[in-house]
């Protein structure tokens, strides 16, 4: 699927010129540019521009671009110092905003004037440094933009998972491994391979809450979740924020942690439009009544901050809907969820789970709105020989209806589920053969066909 940088319409808080202070200008690695026009009128217009930087920190940043028109000029801006020479216009970070962290944007904004045409800039730049920029015009479909660009807000109508347009779609993407293990395998150059080589829809943000997770640096993992939700975002991915509990089973026993880290992250992340909670990774050892009674708790706390995203609810036996636990889907239809906008998680590993767990999936899929969160190609112990057919015969399944994936992992640790040899993160390199094992390689293969996604 073609893809162009995400159109997103801001307004910045009129707060006057400002002038750039602070340490010299040190060039960025990477960049886009986000152009929109908010209003306009007879002779005038506002626009706002979003600045990410996708390459190393910068400290004291200039982003140029050039008005195609001579009649446009730049009469009054904020949050940056605006000037303009012919047809050349530069906006300069001030010195509150004038660091970008890796994944990190700046809003900047001005008003401006016209007398011909009003076409949007063009030749984006960040301290001399190419920027992709969007031109303020809506996608015509799923060619013209990222994922996020075409879909918008998702949201749960029926079974299904639904974009702006309330049509089913399917997200395709790939999880990351524990982000206390392998954080270096998330870098900008692995995620721009993911969105623009993969061209996943999705990445999921596997952060675990024990096992030297969440519960030893509250604060720091949430930073890390929060930058990578960012990260995908620059990049037009939908982000899913996985509270990777696994053991203990019974997610109660998190449950005040829970409430604190998704009280944080639904309120920081309240206004963006690719975010997804996932509020229990593998509940096991565990009781249904127990899973629902704990998301029937943890629900509330996200709906305070975040009325509008998709929730995800772990399930029985591991999310297989009670399958591994010898139970099976009608616990769930018969009692389910009290609340709105969720879906359902189903987990499955190819060599160790097989025509029970399709089975089951499919009936489930016409009663309950599921999302495969996690799957591997593997053995359920994430190691041993790739099962290549009954990998083709659940993705076909999951194609066949709609229900949307992610893939562990998007890592190089040492197992066969990772997609990549061992030694690959750091280097660069996330596309090449000679770095993705067979699994990696089937699935990006897979991943990396058109979308087609709905959009009337």
């Amino acid at each position: 699927m073609k893809r162009f940088l995400a159109l997103l319409a801001t307004c910045a808080t009129v707060l006057g010129l400002t002038a750039l202070t602070g340490p010299q200008a040190v060039a960025a690695a990477g960049c886009t540019a986000d152009y929109t026009i908010t209003s306009q009128w007879q002779g005038g217009f506002q626009a706002a521009v979003k600045v990410t930087n996708l390459g190393t920190p910068v400290t004291g940043w200039k982003l140029t671009f050039t008005l195609p028109d001579a009649g446009q000029k730049v009469v009054q801006g904020w949050n940056a110092a605006w000037s303009q020479s012919g047809s050349a216009v530069t906006a300069a970070g001030a010195d509150w905003n004038g660091t970008l962290a890796t994944g990190a944007s700046a809003e900047a904004g001005f008003v401006g004037s016209f007398t011909g045409a009003n076409p949007p800039p063009t030749a984006f730049a960040l301290n001399g440094v190419a920027c992709t920029g969007s031109t303020g015009e809506p996608p015509a479909g799923s060619d013209g933009g990222t994922p996020v660009d075409v879909n918008g807000q998702l949201h749960v109508c029926g079974v299904n998972l639904c974009n702006r347009y309330d049509r089913p779609v399917q997200l395709r993407g790939m999880s990351t491994h524990g982000i206390q293990w392998f954080d270096a395998c998330y870098d900008a150059a692995s995620l721009d391979a993911l969105a623009n080589d993969w061209k996943s829809d999705l990445l999921r943000i596997a952060m675990y809450v024990q096992e030297d997770g969440y519960e030893t640096d509250p604060a720091g993992f949430t930073r890390r979740v929060n930058d990578l939700v960012d990260m995908a975002e620059a990049r037009g991915m939908y982000a899913l924020i996985d509270f990777h509990t696994l053991t203990p089973g019974d997610p109660n026993v998190n449950l005040d942690r829970a409430k604190t880290f998704f009280a944080s992250v639904a309120a920081r992340n309240a206004g963006k439009k690719n975010v997804i909670y996932e509020i229990a990774n593998e509940p096991n050892g565990v009781t249904w009544t127990a899973v629902k009674s704990y998301a029937e708790q943890v629900i509330p706390v996200i709906r305070a901050a975040d009325p509008d995203a998709v929730v995800i609810v772990g399930t029985r036996g591991w999310s297989s809907l009670g399958v591994s636990d010898g139970s099976d889907e009608s616990e769930v239809v018969n009692s389910p969820v009290n609340a709105t906008n969720i879906m359902y998680a189903f987990h499955f590993y190819a060599a160790s789970h097989k025509d029970a767990y399709r089975s089951t999936l499919s009936r489930a899929a016409a009663r309950l709105p599921l999302f495969v969160t996690e799957f591997g190609t593997v053995s359920a112990t994430g190691g041993g020989a790739m099962d290549r057919a009954s990998t083709t015969a659940w993705l076909d399944l999951l194609d066949q209806l709609k229900i949307s994936y992610a893939n562990w992992t998007y890592s190089d640790a040492p197992e066969s589920s990772a997609a990549f040899r061992p030694g690959t993160c750091g280097g660069g390199d996330y596309s090449g053969s000679g770095v993705l094992t067979e699994s990696g390689a089937l699935l990006k293969n897979r991943i990396s066909t058109p979308d087609s996604f709905p959009t009337g």
